[in-house]
Protein backbone atom coordinates (compact mmCIF):
# COMPACT_ATOMS: atom_id res chain seq x y z
CA UNK A 1 0.00 0.00 0.00
CA UNK A 2 2.88 2.36 0.78
CA UNK A 3 4.38 1.66 -2.64
CA UNK A 4 1.13 2.26 -4.50
CA UNK A 5 0.50 5.46 -2.52
CA UNK A 6 3.88 6.78 -3.69
CA UNK A 7 3.57 5.66 -7.31
CA UNK A 8 0.04 7.02 -7.72
CA UNK A 9 1.03 10.39 -6.26
CA UNK A 10 4.01 10.67 -8.61
CA UNK A 11 2.12 9.27 -11.58
CA UNK A 12 -0.82 11.64 -11.35
CA UNK A 13 1.43 14.58 -10.56
CA UNK A 14 3.79 14.06 -13.52
CA UNK A 15 1.48 12.56 -16.15
CA UNK A 16 -1.69 14.56 -15.49
CA UNK A 17 -1.52 17.61 -13.21
CA UNK A 18 1.69 19.04 -14.67
CA UNK A 19 -0.13 19.63 -17.97
CA UNK A 20 -2.14 22.54 -16.53
CA UNK A 21 1.03 24.39 -15.54
CA UNK A 22 2.81 23.70 -18.84
CA UNK A 23 -0.16 24.62 -21.04
CA UNK A 24 0.61 28.30 -21.62
CA UNK A 25 4.42 28.09 -22.05
CA UNK A 26 4.08 25.15 -24.45
CA UNK A 27 1.47 26.99 -26.53
CA UNK A 28 3.76 30.04 -26.69
CA UNK A 29 6.82 27.99 -27.64
CA UNK A 30 4.98 26.01 -30.32
CA UNK A 31 3.31 29.20 -31.65
CA UNK A 32 -0.18 27.81 -31.31
CA UNK A 33 -3.28 28.38 -29.18
CA UNK A 34 -3.95 27.01 -25.72
CA UNK A 35 -7.09 25.40 -27.16
CA UNK A 36 -5.01 23.40 -29.63
CA UNK A 37 -2.63 22.31 -26.86
CA UNK A 38 -5.55 21.39 -24.57
CA UNK A 39 -6.79 19.09 -27.32
CA UNK A 40 -3.71 16.93 -26.72
CA UNK A 41 -4.89 16.27 -23.15
CA UNK A 42 -8.31 15.35 -24.52
CA UNK A 43 -6.63 12.86 -26.87
CA UNK A 44 -4.77 11.38 -23.90
CA UNK A 45 -7.96 10.88 -21.90
CA UNK A 46 -9.79 9.34 -24.86
CA UNK A 47 -6.90 6.91 -25.34
CA UNK A 48 -7.37 5.79 -21.73
CA UNK A 49 -11.06 5.21 -22.46
CA UNK A 50 -10.30 3.05 -25.50
CA UNK A 51 -7.79 0.94 -23.58
CA UNK A 52 -9.83 0.56 -20.37
CA UNK A 53 -11.42 -2.79 -21.24
CA UNK A 54 -8.39 -4.59 -22.80
CA UNK A 55 -6.19 -3.44 -19.94
CA UNK A 56 -8.81 -4.63 -17.47
CA UNK A 57 -8.78 -8.08 -19.07
CA UNK A 58 -5.00 -8.18 -18.89
CA UNK A 59 -5.07 -7.29 -15.19
CA UNK A 60 -7.62 -10.02 -14.43
CA UNK A 61 -5.56 -12.67 -16.20
CA UNK A 62 -2.00 -11.74 -15.30
CA UNK A 63 -2.05 -9.35 -12.36
CA UNK A 64 -0.58 -5.87 -12.20
CA UNK A 65 3.20 -6.24 -11.86
CA UNK A 66 4.28 -6.43 -15.51
CA UNK A 67 1.59 -4.07 -16.78
CA UNK A 68 2.19 -1.37 -14.18
CA UNK A 69 5.97 -1.64 -14.60
CA UNK A 70 5.71 -1.26 -18.37
CA UNK A 71 3.24 1.61 -17.93
CA UNK A 72 5.65 3.40 -15.60
CA UNK A 73 8.56 2.83 -17.97
CA UNK A 74 6.52 4.10 -20.91
CA UNK A 75 5.40 7.15 -18.93
CA UNK A 76 8.98 8.03 -18.03
CA UNK A 77 10.11 7.73 -21.64
CA UNK A 78 7.23 9.85 -22.88
CA UNK A 79 7.96 12.61 -20.36
CA UNK A 80 11.46 12.72 -21.84
CA UNK A 81 10.00 12.80 -25.35
CA UNK A 82 7.55 15.53 -24.31
CA UNK A 83 10.47 17.78 -23.33
CA UNK A 84 11.75 17.60 -26.92
CA UNK A 85 8.58 18.29 -28.95
CA UNK A 86 8.82 21.03 -31.56
CA UNK A 87 5.47 20.63 -33.32
CA UNK A 88 1.85 20.23 -32.31
CA UNK A 89 1.53 16.79 -33.93
CA UNK A 90 4.45 15.58 -31.82
CA UNK A 91 2.70 16.80 -28.66
CA UNK A 92 -0.46 14.90 -29.63
CA UNK A 93 1.55 11.75 -30.29
CA UNK A 94 3.24 11.99 -26.90
CA UNK A 95 -0.04 12.64 -25.08
CA UNK A 96 -1.74 9.67 -26.75
CA UNK A 97 1.14 7.54 -25.48
CA UNK A 98 0.80 9.06 -22.00
CA UNK A 99 -2.89 8.10 -22.06
CA UNK A 100 -1.83 4.49 -22.61
CA UNK A 101 0.83 4.69 -19.89
CA UNK A 102 -1.64 6.20 -17.42
CA UNK A 103 -4.27 3.55 -18.05
CA UNK A 104 -1.68 0.84 -17.35
CA UNK A 105 -0.13 2.36 -14.22
CA UNK A 106 -2.56 4.69 -12.42
CA UNK A 107 -5.69 4.28 -10.30
CA UNK A 108 -7.64 1.63 -12.20
CA UNK A 109 -4.67 -0.74 -12.32
CA UNK A 110 -3.78 0.00 -8.69
CA UNK A 111 -7.37 -0.60 -7.59
CA UNK A 112 -7.40 -3.98 -9.34
CA UNK A 113 -4.29 -4.97 -7.39
CA UNK A 114 -5.82 -3.79 -4.10
CA UNK A 115 -9.16 -5.55 -4.70
CA UNK A 116 -7.41 -8.82 -5.57
CA UNK A 117 -5.14 -8.71 -2.53
CA UNK A 118 -7.54 -7.72 0.25
CA UNK A 119 -10.50 -9.33 1.92
CA UNK A 120 -13.80 -7.40 1.72
CA UNK A 121 -13.49 -6.01 5.24
CA UNK A 122 -10.04 -4.54 4.47
CA UNK A 123 -10.63 -3.13 1.00
CA UNK A 124 -12.08 0.22 2.01
CA UNK A 125 -9.21 1.05 4.34
CA UNK A 126 -6.65 -0.07 1.75
CA UNK A 127 -8.24 2.07 -0.96
CA UNK A 128 -8.41 4.98 1.44
CA UNK A 129 -4.73 4.66 2.35
CA UNK A 130 -3.68 4.96 -1.28
CA UNK A 131 -6.15 7.64 -2.38
CA UNK A 132 -5.64 9.90 0.63
CA UNK A 133 -1.92 10.16 -0.12
CA UNK A 134 -2.42 10.41 -3.89
CA UNK A 135 -5.08 13.06 -3.29
CA UNK A 136 -2.24 15.47 -2.57
CA UNK A 137 -0.64 14.94 -5.99
CA UNK A 138 -1.92 18.28 -7.24
CA UNK A 139 -0.88 20.00 -4.00
CA UNK A 140 2.70 18.80 -4.50
CA UNK A 141 3.19 18.75 -8.26
CA UNK A 142 1.37 21.91 -9.38
CA UNK A 143 3.66 24.25 -7.38
CA UNK A 144 6.70 22.05 -8.07
CA UNK A 145 6.10 22.14 -11.82
CA UNK A 146 5.40 25.87 -11.65
CA UNK A 147 8.66 26.57 -9.83
CA UNK A 148 10.70 24.40 -12.17
CA UNK A 149 9.14 26.06 -15.22
CA UNK A 150 9.73 29.54 -13.86
CA UNK A 151 13.34 28.83 -12.91
CA UNK A 152 14.47 26.55 -15.76
CA UNK A 153 11.83 26.50 -18.49
CA UNK A 154 9.19 23.91 -19.35
CA UNK A 155 11.56 21.54 -21.16
CA UNK A 156 13.89 21.22 -18.18
CA UNK A 157 10.86 20.92 -15.88
CA UNK A 158 9.75 17.87 -17.85
CA UNK A 159 13.22 16.34 -17.65
CA UNK A 160 13.10 16.66 -13.85
CA UNK A 161 9.58 15.20 -13.75
CA UNK A 162 10.78 12.28 -15.89
CA UNK A 163 13.58 11.62 -13.40
CA UNK A 164 11.10 11.68 -10.52
CA UNK A 165 8.64 9.46 -12.39
CA UNK A 166 11.41 6.91 -13.10
CA UNK A 167 11.24 6.00 -9.40
CA UNK A 168 7.88 4.29 -10.04
CA UNK A 169 9.44 1.72 -12.39
CA UNK A 170 11.40 -0.30 -9.79
CA UNK A 171 8.67 0.27 -7.19
CA UNK A 172 6.07 -1.40 -9.39
CA UNK A 173 8.52 -4.09 -10.52
CA UNK A 174 9.46 -5.23 -7.02
CA UNK A 175 6.47 -4.40 -4.81
CA UNK A 176 3.47 -5.42 -6.94
CA UNK A 177 2.95 -9.18 -6.76
CA UNK A 178 0.27 -11.59 -7.88
CA UNK A 179 -2.46 -12.06 -5.28
CA UNK A 180 -2.80 -15.29 -3.31
CA UNK A 181 -4.69 -18.01 -5.17
CA UNK A 182 -8.39 -18.13 -4.43
CA UNK A 183 -9.48 -20.91 -2.07
CA UNK A 184 -10.53 -24.10 -3.87
CA UNK A 185 -14.09 -23.66 -2.65
CA UNK A 186 -14.39 -20.52 -4.76
CA UNK A 187 -13.01 -22.08 -7.93
CA UNK A 188 -15.38 -23.47 -10.52
CA UNK A 189 -13.93 -26.11 -12.89
CA UNK A 190 -13.84 -24.82 -16.42
CA UNK A 191 -15.08 -21.38 -15.38
CA UNK A 192 -12.92 -18.79 -17.14
CA UNK A 193 -14.84 -15.89 -15.62
CA UNK A 194 -16.92 -15.25 -18.72
CA UNK A 195 -20.05 -16.28 -16.82
CA UNK A 196 -19.34 -13.73 -14.10
CA UNK A 197 -18.89 -10.98 -16.68
CA UNK A 198 -22.11 -11.91 -18.51
CA UNK A 199 -24.00 -11.97 -15.22
CA UNK A 200 -22.76 -8.52 -14.28
CA UNK A 201 -23.45 -7.00 -17.70
CA UNK A 202 -26.99 -8.41 -17.58
CA UNK A 203 -27.57 -6.76 -14.19
CA UNK A 204 -29.64 -3.57 -14.28
CA UNK A 205 -27.69 -2.29 -11.29
CA UNK A 206 -24.41 -2.38 -13.22
CA UNK A 207 -25.75 0.00 -15.85
CA UNK A 208 -27.25 2.23 -13.17
CA UNK A 209 -23.77 2.47 -11.70
CA UNK A 210 -22.37 3.28 -15.15
CA UNK A 211 -24.96 6.01 -15.67
CA UNK A 212 -24.47 7.45 -12.20
CA UNK A 213 -20.68 7.60 -12.22
CA UNK A 214 -20.61 8.93 -15.80
CA UNK A 215 -23.05 11.72 -14.86
CA UNK A 216 -20.91 12.53 -11.84
CA UNK A 217 -17.72 12.61 -13.91
CA UNK A 218 -19.43 15.02 -16.30
CA UNK A 219 -20.23 17.31 -13.38
CA UNK A 220 -16.77 17.12 -11.81
CA UNK A 221 -14.91 17.76 -15.07
CA UNK A 222 -17.05 20.75 -15.98
CA UNK A 223 -16.91 22.24 -12.48
CA UNK A 224 -13.13 21.97 -12.30
CA UNK A 225 -12.62 23.82 -15.57
CA UNK A 226 -15.05 26.69 -15.04
CA UNK A 227 -14.85 27.38 -11.29
CA UNK A 228 -12.01 29.92 -11.32
CA UNK A 229 -13.39 31.75 -14.36
CA UNK A 230 -16.87 31.88 -12.83
CA UNK A 231 -15.62 33.32 -9.53
CA UNK A 232 -13.62 35.97 -11.38
CA UNK A 233 -16.66 36.83 -13.51
CA UNK A 234 -18.64 37.39 -10.31
CA UNK A 235 -16.12 39.97 -9.12
CA UNK A 236 -13.63 38.00 -7.03
CA UNK A 237 -9.88 38.67 -7.41
CA UNK A 238 -8.00 35.98 -9.38
CA UNK A 239 -5.86 35.08 -6.36
CA UNK A 240 -8.98 34.44 -4.26
CA UNK A 241 -10.58 32.39 -7.04
CA UNK A 242 -7.46 30.25 -7.40
CA UNK A 243 -7.23 29.77 -3.63
CA UNK A 244 -10.85 28.63 -3.42
CA UNK A 245 -10.32 26.21 -6.31
CA UNK A 246 -7.27 24.88 -4.50
CA UNK A 247 -9.51 23.82 -1.62
CA UNK A 248 -11.02 21.09 -3.82
CA UNK A 249 -7.97 18.84 -3.43
CA UNK A 250 -7.95 19.10 0.36
CA UNK A 251 -11.72 18.70 0.58
CA UNK A 252 -11.58 15.60 -1.62
CA UNK A 253 -9.37 13.95 0.99
CA UNK A 254 -11.77 14.97 3.75
CA UNK A 255 -14.68 13.53 1.79
CA UNK A 256 -12.88 10.21 1.35
CA UNK A 257 -12.16 10.00 5.08
CA UNK A 258 -15.79 10.72 5.95
CA UNK A 259 -17.08 8.21 3.40
CA UNK A 260 -14.82 5.43 4.63
CA UNK A 261 -15.78 6.10 8.23
CA UNK A 262 -19.50 5.96 7.44
CA UNK A 263 -19.10 2.66 5.57
CA UNK A 264 -18.98 0.90 8.93
CA UNK A 265 -22.62 1.81 9.53
CA UNK A 266 -24.21 2.41 6.13
CA UNK A 267 -24.12 0.93 2.64
CA UNK A 268 -21.59 2.46 0.30
CA UNK A 269 -24.32 3.17 -2.26
CA UNK A 270 -26.36 5.07 0.34
CA UNK A 271 -23.40 7.18 1.43
CA UNK A 272 -22.34 7.90 -2.14
CA UNK A 273 -25.84 8.92 -3.20
CA UNK A 274 -26.10 11.23 -0.20
CA UNK A 275 -22.80 12.93 -1.01
CA UNK A 276 -23.79 13.39 -4.66
CA UNK A 277 -27.08 14.95 -3.53
CA UNK A 278 -25.15 17.46 -1.39
CA UNK A 279 -23.05 18.31 -4.43
CA UNK A 280 -26.18 18.89 -6.50
CA UNK A 281 -27.44 21.37 -3.91
CA UNK A 282 -24.04 23.09 -3.66
CA UNK A 283 -23.71 23.47 -7.44
CA UNK A 284 -27.20 24.90 -7.71
CA UNK A 285 -26.49 27.29 -4.82
CA UNK A 286 -23.20 28.67 -6.20
CA UNK A 287 -24.72 31.08 -8.79
CA UNK A 288 -27.04 32.45 -6.09
CA UNK A 289 -24.45 33.11 -3.36
CA UNK A 290 -21.16 32.95 -5.31
CA UNK A 291 -20.75 36.73 -5.57
CA UNK A 292 -20.12 36.96 -1.82
CA UNK A 293 -16.94 35.70 -0.16
CA UNK A 294 -18.70 33.60 2.46
CA UNK A 295 -21.25 32.24 0.01
CA UNK A 296 -18.57 31.18 -2.47
CA UNK A 297 -16.58 29.39 0.24
CA UNK A 298 -19.63 27.54 1.59
CA UNK A 299 -20.89 26.48 -1.85
CA UNK A 300 -17.47 25.33 -3.08
CA UNK A 301 -16.84 23.48 0.20
CA UNK A 302 -20.15 21.64 -0.15
CA UNK A 303 -19.25 20.53 -3.65
CA UNK A 304 -15.64 19.78 -2.76
CA UNK A 305 -16.53 17.24 -0.06
CA UNK A 306 -17.75 14.91 -2.80
CA UNK A 307 -14.87 15.62 -5.15
CA UNK A 308 -12.98 12.40 -4.47
CA UNK A 309 -15.78 10.17 -3.17
CA UNK A 310 -16.43 8.43 -6.49
CA UNK A 311 -12.76 7.40 -6.63
CA UNK A 312 -13.08 5.10 -3.61
CA UNK A 313 -16.81 4.33 -3.89
CA UNK A 314 -16.68 2.83 -7.38
CA UNK A 315 -14.19 0.01 -6.65
CA UNK A 316 -15.84 -0.80 -3.31
CA UNK A 317 -19.34 -1.04 -4.84
CA UNK A 318 -18.12 -3.15 -7.77
CA UNK A 319 -16.28 -5.51 -5.41
CA UNK A 320 -19.34 -5.80 -3.16
CA UNK A 321 -21.66 -6.67 -6.03
CA UNK A 322 -19.64 -8.78 -8.46
CA UNK A 323 -17.01 -11.49 -8.81
CA UNK A 324 -13.70 -9.86 -7.86
CA UNK A 325 -11.77 -12.28 -10.09
CA UNK A 326 -13.08 -10.21 -13.00
CA UNK A 327 -13.04 -6.87 -11.21
CA UNK A 328 -10.63 -5.14 -13.62
CA UNK A 329 -12.63 -6.09 -16.72
CA UNK A 330 -15.90 -4.87 -15.22
CA UNK A 331 -14.21 -1.70 -14.00
CA UNK A 332 -12.82 -1.14 -17.49
CA UNK A 333 -16.28 -1.29 -19.05
CA UNK A 334 -17.48 1.18 -16.42
CA UNK A 335 -14.51 3.53 -16.81
CA UNK A 336 -14.76 3.87 -20.62
CA UNK A 337 -17.85 6.15 -20.70
CA UNK A 338 -16.51 8.01 -17.65
CA UNK A 339 -13.28 8.81 -19.49
CA UNK A 340 -15.22 10.01 -22.54
CA UNK A 341 -17.29 12.26 -20.27
CA UNK A 342 -14.12 13.56 -18.62
CA UNK A 343 -12.73 14.49 -22.02
CA UNK A 344 -15.87 15.96 -23.54
CA UNK A 345 -17.66 17.65 -20.64
CA UNK A 346 -15.33 20.69 -20.34
CA UNK A 347 -15.74 21.42 -24.05
CA UNK A 348 -19.52 21.16 -23.76
CA UNK A 349 -19.51 23.39 -20.66
CA UNK A 350 -17.44 26.02 -22.45
CA UNK A 351 -19.78 25.93 -25.44
CA UNK A 352 -22.85 26.33 -23.21
CA UNK A 353 -21.27 29.28 -21.41
CA UNK A 354 -20.41 30.95 -24.72
CA UNK A 355 -23.93 30.48 -25.99
CA UNK A 356 -25.67 31.59 -22.79
CA UNK A 357 -23.21 34.33 -21.83
CA UNK A 358 -23.49 33.22 -18.21
CA UNK A 359 -22.20 30.50 -15.88
CA UNK A 360 -25.60 29.98 -14.28
CA UNK A 361 -26.95 27.53 -16.92
CA UNK A 362 -23.70 25.56 -16.80
CA UNK A 363 -23.90 25.18 -13.02
CA UNK A 364 -27.57 24.24 -13.33
CA UNK A 365 -26.59 21.40 -15.68
CA UNK A 366 -23.85 20.36 -13.25
CA UNK A 367 -26.42 20.27 -10.44
CA UNK A 368 -28.75 18.13 -12.57
CA UNK A 369 -25.90 15.71 -13.37
CA UNK A 370 -25.11 15.32 -9.66
CA UNK A 371 -28.80 14.75 -8.91
CA UNK A 372 -29.00 12.08 -11.62
CA UNK A 373 -25.88 10.46 -10.17
CA UNK A 374 -27.42 10.46 -6.68
CA UNK A 375 -30.68 8.87 -7.86
CA UNK A 376 -29.08 6.16 -9.99
CA UNK A 377 -26.56 5.15 -7.31
CA UNK A 378 -29.32 5.08 -4.68
CA UNK A 379 -31.36 2.81 -6.96
CA UNK A 380 -28.62 0.14 -6.89
CA UNK A 381 -29.48 -2.43 -4.25
CA UNK A 382 -26.87 -4.64 -2.69
CA UNK A 383 -26.51 -8.16 -4.05
CA UNK A 384 -24.54 -11.08 -2.61
CA UNK A 385 -20.95 -11.07 -3.82
CA UNK A 386 -19.78 -14.09 -5.81
CA UNK A 387 -16.11 -13.71 -4.92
Amino acid sequence: MATLAVTQTIGYGALYYAFAVLLVPIAADLHTSTTAVTGALTASILTSAVLAVPIGRRLDRHGGRALMTVGSLLGTGLLLAWSQVDALWQLYTVQIGIGAAASASLYEAAFAVIIAWHRPERRSSALLAVTVVAGFASTVFLPLTGWLTEQHGWRTALLVLAAVHAVTVPLHAFAVRRPPAAPPATQRPGDSGARAIRTALADRGYWLLAAGFTAHTTAISSYTVLLVAALIAWGHPPAFAAAIAGLLGVLSVAGRLITTGLQRRYRTTTITAGVFAVQAAAAGLLPVVGATTGGAIVAVAGFGLGFGVATIAKPVILAERYDTRRYATLAGVLVAPMAIAKAGAPLAAAALHTRAGSYTPVLAVIAVCCAIAAMTIAACRAVPTTS
